[in-house]
């Protein structure tokens, strides 16, 4: 895969920067959901294999969030309240997070194909 992305563009961090994220590649795609939580932190989430991202200041900068059927994590930068990522609670063989990506140059998510999910009632994609 080609990654269109300078290596600078791939590294991003909450407002304050007390959380970093490095991504291992561009992502092809991204997701805005309409879900309760996401339609308020305006997120727009990258999928990467679980210990794919290189995150600095996570635990000790970070703040979670559990809800709904508890099996995700949801991050935000206890300084600045910045949602960063999320995890899944248990990371079984093949689990997934995403990250933000809202953090990095904004360059980054143009380059990106942004899919509509409607995480508030279908659970289907829009497009």
């Amino acid at each position: 895969m080609s990654d269109p992305a300078s290596p600078a563009m791939l590294r991003g961090a909450c407002h304050c920067g007390a959380v970093r994220l490095t991504l291992p590649y561009t992502p092809e795609t991204a997701t805005s959901c309409n879900c309760s939580l996401c339609r308020r932190t305006g997120g727009i989430w990258a999928f990467y294999a679980l210990g794919s991202v290189a995150i600095e200041g996570h635990p000790e900068h970070t703040e979670s969030y559990i809800w709904g059927d508890r099996t995700l994590r949801n991050l935000r930068c206890r300084t600045c309240g910045v949602a960063t990522h999320w995890e899944p609670l248990e990371g079984e063989h093949g689990a997934r997070h995403g990250v933000n990506l809202r953090n990095f140059d904004p360059r980054l998510l143009e380059s990106v194909v942004v899919r509509r999910f409607d995480g508030a009632q279908s659970w289907q994609f829009l497009d």
